[in-house]
């Protein structure tokens, strides 16, 4: 963690007066003082303020249900933020793991903890996310067998990840994938000739979906822990 986000999460400063602090060299590392804000710490180092041990306060780890037509950000921009049905105080710390479009609706987790997200959003720990997807045509018969292969995708040189395709109706599809390109399924399901007219998340990880559009709550110890394996 950088060392200006270190003294934001342990105090009540603002990044702006932390990083006047560490120039002005009120902050100690370890005893050492450092003037430089992006220096890397970490929680067994000793750090100090004035003379006084800083203790950053415990990550926050948060699931909601994003309504349509909010944005994945901190701030309003186009559409508004996701972060004006929470009420969690400090929302400028939290951000998201694995950003859903303006459009689409369902599961996102929330957190402070940027390893912890980290365990999310890389491929390489192929955590799952489910999409119920709802499309403007029948699904072609071998569209599953396409998907478990792997995509084409315009403007990429790899094929997607190997995804699982689950057919409710001839128009609606549960998709799994362990990936987050931009705007992924809907280009997926572009490259197959059809389009999305729907897009929700259910699950992410062992994490399922179980708050109303617009709610959120605490996740379990359980659940934090689940994507530390």
């Amino acid at each position: 963690m950088r060392l200006d986000k270190f003294i934001c999460k342990s105090t009540a400063l603002t990044k702006t007066q932390a990083v006047e602090l560490i120039l002005e060299g009120r902050v100690k590392v370890n005893s050492d003082a450092v003037t430089l804000e992006s220096t890397q710490v970490h929680e067994n180092n000793y750090i100090t303020l004035d003379g006084k041990e800083l203790v950053t306060r415990p990550f926050r780890y948060l699931l909601m249900n994003k309504p349509a037509d909010t944005i994945c950000s901190n701030i309003d921009e186009v559409y508004p933020s996701l972060f004006n049905y929470i009420n969690e105080g400090n929302n400028t710390e939290l951000h998201i793991a694995g950003r859903l479009d303006a459009d689409t609706t369902g599961l996102v987790l929330i957190t402070d903890d940027g390893r912890w997200s980290y365990n999310i959003i890389t491929p390489a720990k192929k955590c799952e996310k489910v999409y119920r997807v709802g499309l403007r045509k029948p699904i072609a018969e071998a569209a599953a067998e396409q998907f478990a292969i792997g995509l084409q995708l315009q403007g990429e040189l790899q094929l997607t990840r190997p995804a699982k395709l689950e057919v409710i109706t001839p128009q609606e599809v549960l998709l799994t994938i362990t990936e987050g390109k931009f705007h992924q399924v809907k280009r997926m399901f572009s490259a197959i000739g059809n389009k999305v007219t729907s897009l929700h998340r259910e699950r992410i990880g062992e994490i399922i979906l179980d708050v109303e559009i617009g709610e959120w709550r605490y996740l379990t110890d359980a659940e934090v822990m689940s994507f530390n394996q």
